[in-house]
């Protein structure tokens, strides 16, 4: 792409600048090849001249896209140069306050010196689990990959974090331990996390200090490996140290401290262990003061030795050890202050009974006169004899403070062994994740031997750095199959090699360490003559020489050479060493024990040469290795080091942390452009920019170009294969190849394709905003101008016609006034004509503007009073509407239920008609043709507007030349008027005169109309007063009166308005108590988990099993395996433990008591709470008790209602046993006659009315007891009413019988009832009219016979089964009727809402361009039908389900029914067989000699819990059987223990019965079908518990039958709190199980998922590619949460779980999937779009939805919602001006104040129309919501479990009547 196709008018480019390093500027005119001047204007609108190198002619670097700005990923960026880079970072850090953003593999972290809330145990459970792409750049994500990649590719991982000092490096690895500890755990009881945790204040204690640029400096290096085993759970540690700043022991500069041990040391001087050591203030040391502060602001360094203290207990190093620990340090501090005197010039003294080194002697044990004669004198050794030389006083200060530094090195040392000693493992390592922390590049105005180290380390790590980039690139490369070229990357090996190769500057300086006489000097030159001349990166400082500068990767650094030889021998006095190592003191002798064994003696721990392994030993065989080890230098070591640091390092996958520093001055988020950019280019971040930038940066799925470029495509260009489609269409767009290249599965752009793109994309959408603009608003003018056409001629109509008739009038004046002033008055008459017309006109133009300002304020009054009146008419319009509205509701709900319920079968029988569904889709095509015809029209119309519209311009264009022309006749009148308005001025003087004397006349006329009525107003005003004085007592009596009346309802509202709050509060009371206790509970069951854990522990450890092949007794019982099912696991892991566990039991024992005192106090606590839970819920009852007066007369309307229809039952059942017995008479009359002809036509009339009759008496009974029945459990669930929370369904029964109005409806009620009560197993099937008639009129031959009332009674009969036969017709065609007048209204207002449906569509098609509409309009249809055709499938399934269910439920009972009547038939004559027809008995009658109890031995208990419990298949029994039978059946057999009075056997039976549901659910815990089977039978057992308990408050809803059945002899309350307490665990686990299985749904179907597609644009994504919003196969979408809830909840209703209980657990649901949806909303800057809110707010109303159509609305989970929707609504409302802010400020009221700042903060715009939030209006918002009270937590608690509770729910089954299947193989137990 040409640079002039870029580089055109209003391109942003970037120019250098001194202050701000880069700034941004925007061309002015085209550049043209060949220019070298480019016209630019920078921002604050200064214009400049850029002038362009002439031999380079590099152009500046151009600016990215405003959408691009704010990146998580700066390869993201389409221009990937340094300016970018700073700019990215820039508004990350400043307006976004981000502190973390990607390059590529780096994660870059600025400090932003304040405390941030992003580090809580919240944020780590966020980025737990997630890819590294698909959060926003944080060190946990970059924790969260290492430990992901370990686990995935069992490979060891490191996290190299690097900077300046200040920037952060500590802070950083700390909070990636923290992760690692968080997340993995460790894999016993050990607590080894925390150890590792608590290893950071140590080390931060001994090796942290102040300095000018950071509180909390680290003054040494260290790489810490955390150790996993192979189920990745911590299981140690272990610590390697570079280079220790010993120099800090003894200096510090100004501002600046020692380490903190010694602060901390000084602070608690007053703790009386401390006083022996003899401390005092931090000033009074010389080894503390040098830096004149020795406090850190918000630093309390006594607080901090406790802290240090507790970590040091906590990782097993004792009080002793500790104690001694701090003896050596104080003893440092002393040497520091032992003075040191001259005695002469060659010679130095140290005073006699010097008090501190009395002190430092009495502390390291060690004899005074050795220490002060070796502190001033040295021993020489020659070949023959030694001798013992004084030195000078600075010698020996100098010997003094390298025994100080050494002792410090040494104590260092100790301390890091036994830190990685607390931290090793016994248990084999199985992977490690290595968190170096190390110095970055440093470069002072003195630079020595520590930043030489520290350069160097750099450099190797820069080296490796650079190397592992390239690698993943040509990997990238070649797994796409891209041509590979090699990319040029800067390679420090040249450097490297100067520093460590054969006759390297390190190498030089060893060689000159061995001379006898190596000085600085010689070693300087030794370096010039060197390397010179032959390597260019060494060079020599002009005004020195004692420097040498290197030319690093980072920059030039010139090291002073003072110094360098000293530090590298680190030299001390070996008498010193002698005198104390024969000190008495234990650890002293402890820490120089290994002096001839160590390293060096310079500070540097053993473990800088590679991995500390404490169980190895050193070598005895090789004494000579020790002499030689010892005289290695610091810098060999440190090389050595090093090299085993790289060689660990490339043996493992690397992860980068690169800190930045923003400013020198730790202000928080202040960002100085030339300290980052300094740090960018120092720490690699550029490199990696610039090897990204070399090849193709920007990569793209083809999925995602597609879906980001698919408005560049034309609709002939979409081929169905979408690589097919990219290409070609990229063909087009990019004309030069090279600039892209087609991988497998990615796109690849050179730099800047990607922005240039986006301008194409931009471009295209904004042509298609002009257009539908264009088009709008040439319609709105057209529209405005024919209204201002036709007003226009309707003005110039009248006033042409009162011109006509002005001039008409005027010329007959003139005529008249011509002839009458014709001569003589005509002069006189003009004259004074033209003085009075100037004067009128001039008090006309005041009193007309005056009377039109007062029409204008009257004009505005009734304006403004006409809108009151409005808005006043119209609420009360809409009040009146809401309650015409509601009644009518009220009355067509009634209505409708009562119609609904008859039709309900019908419809269920066309509902399984495929045929039905098939219809409802039938013209759906010829829908889409007329469509398809309309918008072929609309486009012909738009064609004749268009030619209209170019004869509108044309005459456009002739009116403006009109108007032209019109205006320069205007200006000349002006020029008139000019004159005349000199003219106006003199007569304006003569019209002030005129004022005068019209104002003095009007003072006279005013005084004698003021005498006239000053009388007349006080006649007036004696009137009004009397007047007023009525009224006014007339009003007080009004008022008084109102007053009395407001003041009553004040009251009234008052004493409703406290009840209501202190209910209120009584319900939050008992919440809070019931979320405590619950946690309690949740508490002490994992304690004792713990414990059985440990017990098991102990009893493994006690008997541990001898080695060899174990046998299992072959009469064990399969039961007591089931028992013991975890004993395999602890048999696998006896061989693994071995005799470490015996070693253990001591310290598992300790804990082991200490966890049963810590459970025996959490029951006490239990039981408090439980008695204040008890004395909460007495108080909520008895607030409750005040509503029951309110519902006693609907009950009684009810109980008059049902006894009206038992009564009349009874009466017709007398009457029909009244006929009975007198048929039975009639025929016993004439039995001679029938008796013999026992087969003629007469004897089967008769025989045939008599079974009529006996089945008509059966029906009777049977509705006696149906209503019977009925009528019981309406009263008990009237009563129980008030108890529930909420109901499912409320019956309005007492409002249903008040609106049947008279005793016509209410026989109908009762005829249509008793037509639904009838079962069809009792009826034969019913006689038809014609039939009935037809055998009356049929002529019998011996009916004659008869007697004559016998006939009578038989027309009787007839007469009366017609009428009940065309009774029941005539209400069978009624309800047909209705519920078809229904099923047509439903259809007419479906067809409405599709017609609306379809206008909408087609206006949202119209503003589409023409290519979109007929897609758009597919699109449309396509979705809705495939919606409908999975709404059909789903309804399908439910019925098949239902199908299969009744046809099993079918065979049971048909077989009961052959059981029957194969037994009936038995005991039936041959006579009877062949003429009567066999009816079952009915079950009630056979079962009502049983009790409702099972007997059974106590030796079958075991195997009556292992059938009904832990064998029990819950699938099964919730399909095939009655809900909640198990409970039933255990209940049952209670009763039956409690019957004959066996204490022992109800313990037992609870006792197991309870054992065996935990047992159970640990076992199959994590299913959530077994969890809810368990959750539904408890809670039923619970129920029937309390529902037979035989108190009063549950014996009012059972039957008298079930009263019966209450226990007699054992009061069970307590264990129903036991069970009450086990419902609770087994609540929250099915909460636990339901979250686990949700968890991974959640953020793919609610937040990545496209569930609107085409909304919401795909951005430019960089390196760490996030997960794809389109729906591949395997990602969870919205449907897939919907049917993961249905799934839940249809086992829950199968396993007959309460109502209650089911609306509990659909609100702990919603809870979960809002709180995780807002918390990675929150985490996710690419999610706060606009777009975005609009798919959050169609997910959370397709939620709702779902609930409304489980009738769930009421149960508080859309509540829950709330935080998700508001922080929706906040990504799509306006967020500008103060009354935006204002209004965020209201709707967000369920958001915290930090979730409204970060969705604002984090809100990103898709499109390049959006606009970014302004950082001014942040603060607004933040002002505006200072004084809310709430928590500062960002992110919500995913964990919390709302209280449960478990409502009284009895149940109205009968234990008589349950019949126990064969599959339960419960043979064993009898019925009572």
């Amino acid at each position: 792409m040409a640079a002039s196709e870029l580089y055109t008018k209003y391109a942003r480019v970037w120019i250098p600048d001194s202050e701000e390093v880069w700034r941004s500027a925007e061309l002015t005119k085209d550049y043209k090849q060949g220019d070298t001047v480019l016209h630019l204007q920078l921002e604050d609108g200064t214009d400049l001249e850029h002038k362009l190198d002439p031999k380079t002619k590099n152009l500046p670097h151009l600016r990215n896209p405003d959408i691009l700005v704010g990146e998580n990923d700066l390869t993201a960026l389409s221009y990937l140069h340094e300016p970018a880079v700073l700019h990215n970072l820039k508004v990350r850090f400043i307006d976004s306050k981000l502190i973390y953003t990607y390059c590529g593999i780096v994660l870059v972290a600025i400090n932003p010196y304040e405390t941030l809330p992003i580090y809580g145990t919240d944020i780590i459970n966020a980025y737990s689990g997630q890819n590294m792409g698909d959060m926003d750049p944080h060190i946990f994500a970059v924790a969260e990959e290492a430990y992901k990649q370990m686990a995935r590719d069992e490979r060891n991982q490191s996290i190299i974090v690097s900077g300046e000092s200040g920037a952060g490096k500590t802070v950083s690895a700390k909070y990636a331990m923290r992760y690692f500890a968080t997340v993995s755990g460790s894999a016993s009881e050990a607590n080894v996390e925390e150890k590792v945790l608590a290893s950071n204040p140590i080390m931060e204690a001994i090796g942290n200090a102040k300095t000018t640029r950071n509180d909390n400096s680290s003054r040494f290096g260290k790489y810490i490996e955390i150790g996993f085993d192979k189920k990745y759970h911590i299981i140690g540690a272990n610590m390697r140290t570079y280079l220790l700043e010993k120099s800090r022991v003894v200096f510090q500069a100004d501002e600046e401290r020692n380490y903190h041990v010694f602060y901390q040391l000084c602070a608690s001087s007053h703790v009386p262990e401390f006083k022996a050591l003899k401390l005092g203030s931090a000033d009074v040391f010389h080894y503390t003061k040098q830096g004149r502060n020795p406090v850190i602001d918000g630093v309390d360094d006594a607080k901090e030795m406790s802290t240090t203290r507790n970590a040091f207990t906590l990782l097993g190093i004792n009080e002793s050890y500790q104690m001694g620990l701090f003896q050596v340090l104080a003893a440092i501090l002393h040497l520091g202050n032992v003075d040191v005197k001259d005695r002469d010039a060659d010679s130095s003294i140290i005073p006699p009974n010097n008090s501190h080194l009395m002190v430092f002697c009495e502390l390291m044990g060690v004899a005074y006169q050795d220490m002060s004669h070796w502190l001033c004198h040295k021993k020489l050794k020659t070949a023959a004899e030694t001798y013992i030389k004084p030195i000078p006083k600075l010698q020996a200060i100098n010997a003094r403070d390298a025994l100080a530094k050494h002792i410090y090195a040494k104590l260092f040392n100790w301390i890091v062994d036994h830190v990685n000693k607390a931290l090793h493992s016994t248990v084999k390592q199985h992977s490690f994740i290595g968190v170096l922390d190390i110095y970055g590049f440093e470069t002072f105005e003195i630079n020595s031997f520590e930043q030489f180290c520290i350069n160097y380390a750099n450099e190797k790590l820069q080296q490796q750095f650079n190397m592992h980039v390239f690698k993943l690139e040509q990997e990238e490369y070649m797994k796409e199959q891209i041509p590979w070229t090699l990319i040029d990357f800067y390679d420090n090996q040249p450097c490297i090699n100067l520093i460590e190769a054969k006759m390297g500057v390190l190498d030089l300086l060893d060689e000159e360490c061995k001379m006898p006489k190596g000085s600085d000097d010689s070693w300087a030159q030794k370096l010039y003559n060197t390397h010179l001349k032959t390597c260019s990166l060494f060079e020599k400082p002009r005004m020195s020489n004692k420097a040498f500068i290197i030319q690093h990767f980072a920059d030039k650094v010139e090291y002073q050479c003072e110094g360098f030889l000293e530090k590298n021998k680190d030299t001390v006095n070996e008498e010193q060493i002698h005198v104390l190592k024969a000190s008495k003191f234990d650890l002293l002798v402890e820490l120089f024990r290994d002096e001839e064994k160590a390293t060096s003696p310079t500070g540097v721990a053993p473990a800088t040469g590679g991995r500390t392994r404490l169980s190895v030993k050193p070598d005895k065989g090789k004494p000579d290795k020790s002499s030689k080890e010892h005289k290695k230098t610091v810098g060999l070591q440190f090389r050595n080091s090093l090299q085993l640091l790289m060689e660990t390092l490339n043996a493992t996958t690397p992860h980068y942390v690169r800190c930045i520093k923003p400013n020198d001055y730790k202000y928080a988020f202040t960002f100085d452009p030339k300290r980052a950019v300094q740090q960018l280019r120092a720490c690699g971040v550029l490199e990696t920019i610039r090897i990204s930038a070399a090849g193709f940066p920007s990569r793209w799925t083809y999925q995602e170009f597609f879906s980001r470029y698919r408005v560049l495509m034309k609709q002939k260009d979409v081929l169905p294969d979408k690589k097919m489609t990219c290409k070609n269409v990229l063909e087009k767009l990019v004309q030069d190849p090279d600039k892209y290249q087609f991988g497998k599965t990615k796109i690849f752009f050179r730099a800047g394709q990607v922005a240039y793109l986006e301008k194409l994309r931009a471009d295209k959408l904004r042509a298609a905003c002009i257009r539908i603009q264009k088009t709008i608003r040439c319609w709105l003018a057209r529209k405005k101008y024919l209204r201002m056409k036709h007003a226009a001629i309707t003005i110039q109509r009248y006033v042409r016609g009162y011109q006509a008739r002005c001039l008409a009038t005027f010329l007959r004046r003139t005529r008249a006034a011509t002839i009458i002033q014709k001569y003589q008055r005509m002069y006189v008459a003009r004259s004074s004509y033209r003085r009075k017309q100037a004067a009128a006109l001039a008090m006309q133009c005041i009193l007309r503007a005056f009377m039109a300002r007062q029409l204008y304020r009257a004009l505005l009054r009734e304006h403004k009073a006409i809108i009151i009146q409005k808005m006043v008419r119209g609420w009360l319009a809409r009040q009146w509407y809401k309650r015409s509205l509601a009644a009518v509701v009220y009355l067509q709900c009634c209505m409708r239920r009562m119609r609904a319920k008859r039709e309900l079968k019908k419809l269920k029988i066309e509902a399984r008609s495929v045929e039905h569904y098939k219809k409802l889709n039938i013209g759906m095509e010829n829908k889409i043709m007329q469509l398809q015809r309309k918008i072929d029209d609309q486009n012909k119309d738009n064609r004749s507007l268009t030619e209209r519209l170019s004869g509108l311009e044309v005459t456009h264009a002739a009116e403006s030349e009109r108007l032209r022309r019109e205006l320069s006749r205007l200006r000349c009148a002006e020029e008139d008027a000019k004159n005349s308005n000199n003219r106006v001025i003199t007569l304006q003087e003569e019209l002030e005169r005129l004022r005068a004397e019209l104002q003095n006349t009007q003072k006279e006329k005013k005084a004698i109309e003021e005498w006239a009525q000053k009388y007349q107003d006080e006649m007036e005003q004696m009137i009004s007063e009397l007047k007023d004085q009525n009224n006014l007592l007339k009003n007080e009596k009004n008022d008084l009166n109102r007053l009395i009346q407001e003041q009553g309802q004040q009251w009234t509202e008052k004493m409703q308005r406290a009840l209501k709050e202190e209910t209120a509060q009584l319900e939050t009371d008992l919440n809070e108590e019931r979320s405590r206790y619950q946690n309690l509970l949740s508490e002490h069951l994992r304690l004792e988990e713990k414990y059985d854990d440990l017990k098991e522990e102990i009893s493994l450890t006690v008997n541990v099993p001898k080695p060899g092949h174990r046998r299992t007794d072959s009469t064990h019982s399969s039961n007591e395996s089931e028992y013991t099912y975890n004993s395999e696991f602890a048999e696998s892991e006896e061989g693994s433990r071995g005799v470490e566990d015996v070693t253990k039991a001591s310290l598992d024992m300790a804990l082991f008591l200490k966890l049963q005192k810590r459970v025996t106090e959490l029951e006490q606590e239990k039981q408090g709470l439980q008695n204040e839970l008890d004395r909460r819920e007495e108080q909520f009852q008895r607030a409750r008790a005040r509503d029951d007066e309110e519902h006693k007369k609907a009950r009684s309307a009810e109980l008059e209602y049902e006894s009206l229809k038992r009564q009349e039952l009874e009466s017709e059942n007398k009457k029909l046993k009244h006929n009975l017995n007198e048929m039975r008479q009639s025929l016993m009359s004439n039995a001679g006659a029938v008796s013999a002809a026992p087969g003629s036509p007469a004897y089967k009339v008769l025989l045939d009315q008599l079974n009529s009759s006996n089945e008509e008496l059966e029906v009777r009974k049977e509705e006696v007891l149906i209503l019977r029945s009925q009528l019981v459990s309406q009263k008990e669930a009237m009563q129980h009413k008030d108890e529930k929370e909420t109901m499912t369904e409320p019956l309005h029964y007492v409002e249903d019988v008040q609106k049947l109005g008279d005793a016509k409806e209410i026989s109908q009620a009762y005829m249509g009832l008793k037509d639904t009560n009838r079962s069809p197993r009792f009826l034969r099937r019913p006689l038809e009219v014609n039939e009935l008639v037809n055998r009356l009129r049929s002529p019998l031959p011996d009916m004659r016979k008869m007697n004559e009332d016998g006939e009578l009674w038989l027309v009787y009969e007839g007469l009366k089964e017609t009428n009940r036969l065309l009774e029941s017709q005539l209400q069978a065609q009624r309800r047909s009727h209705e519920s078809e007048l229904e099923a047509l209204r439903g259809e007419l207002q479906s067809v409405k809402e599709e017609n609306n449906r379809q206008q909408q569509l087609l206006a949202q098609n119209l503003q589409l361009p023409p290519e979109a509409r007929i897609e758009a309009s597919l699109q449309h249809e396509i979705t809705r039908l495939t919606n409908e055709n999975l709404d059909l499938m789903e309804q399908l399934e439910k019925q098949d389900k239902t199908v299969r269910k009744l046809k099993k439920q079918l065979k049971v009972f048909a077989k009961k029914i052959n059981d029957l009547e194969g037994g009936q038939i038995e005991n039936v004559s041959p006579g009877q067989m062949a003429d009567e027809p066999i009816r079952p008995v009915s079950i009630p009658r056979r079962e009502k000699d049983f009790q409702g109890m099972l007997e059974y031995k106590k030796e079958d208990e075991l195997k009556l819990v292992k059938n009904l419990i832990l064998e029990l298949k819950p699938r099964g029994v919730a399909v095939n059987l009655i809900p909640g039978l198990p409970a039933y059946i255990l209940f049952m057999c209670l009763r039956h223990a409690d019957y004959i009075n066996d204490d022992q056997k109800v313990r037992s039976l609870l006792t197991s019965t309870i054992n065996s549901i935990k047992k159970i659910l640990k076992k199959r815990g994590d299913d959530f079908e077994t969890v809810s089977f368990w959750l539904a039978n408890t809670c039923r057992f619970l129920h029937c518990l309390k529902q037979y308990s035989g108190d009063e408050q549950f014996m009012k809803y059972n039957s008298p039958k079930q009263n019966e059945h209450c226990l007699s002899n054992f009061d069970l309350a307590e264990y129903r709190q036991v069970l009450s307490d086990l419902a609770i665990q087994i609540y929250q686990q099915l909460i636990k199980c339901m979250e686990n299985i949700l968890q991974p749904m959640i953020v793919s179907g609610m937040l990545e998922h496209e569930t609107i597609q085409g909304v919401s644009g795909v951005k430019p994504t960089g390196l760490r590619k996030r997960t794809s919003s389109i729906a591949d196969e395997g990602t969870y979408t919205l449907d897939s949460i919907i049917r993961q809830l249905n799934s839940f909840h249809s086992i829950m209703c199968q396993h007959g779980t309460d109502p209650e209980l089911i609306k509990q657990v659909v609100k702990q649901q919603f809870y979960i999937v809002g709180a995780v949806t807002l918390n990675n909303l929150l985490l996710r800057k690419d999610m706060c779009s606009w777009s975005k809110g609009m798919q959050i707010r169609y997910n959370v109303s397709q939620l709702e939805e779902w609930l409304r159509d489980k009738n769930l609305m009421v149960c508080g989970a859309k509540e829950t919602l709330e935080p998700l929707i508001q922080a929706a609504q906040l990504l799509q409302v306006k967020k500008k001006t103060d009354e935006d802010a204002e209004a965020i400020c209201s709707m967000c009221n369920a958001l915290t104040t930090a979730q409204i700042v970060k969705v604002l903060n984090l809100y990103t715009p898709v499109n390049a129309f959006e606009e970014r939030v302004s950082v001014t209006f942040i603060r607004t918002i933040q002002n505006r919501l200072r004084d809310r009270k709430e928590s500062p937590q960002l992110l919500l608690d995913t964990k919390i479990i709302y209280p449960v509770t478990f409502p009284f729910n009895p149940s109205s089954l009968a234990l008589e009547t349950i019949q126990i299947p064969g599959s339960l193989n419960l043979a064993f137990l009898t019925r009572v």
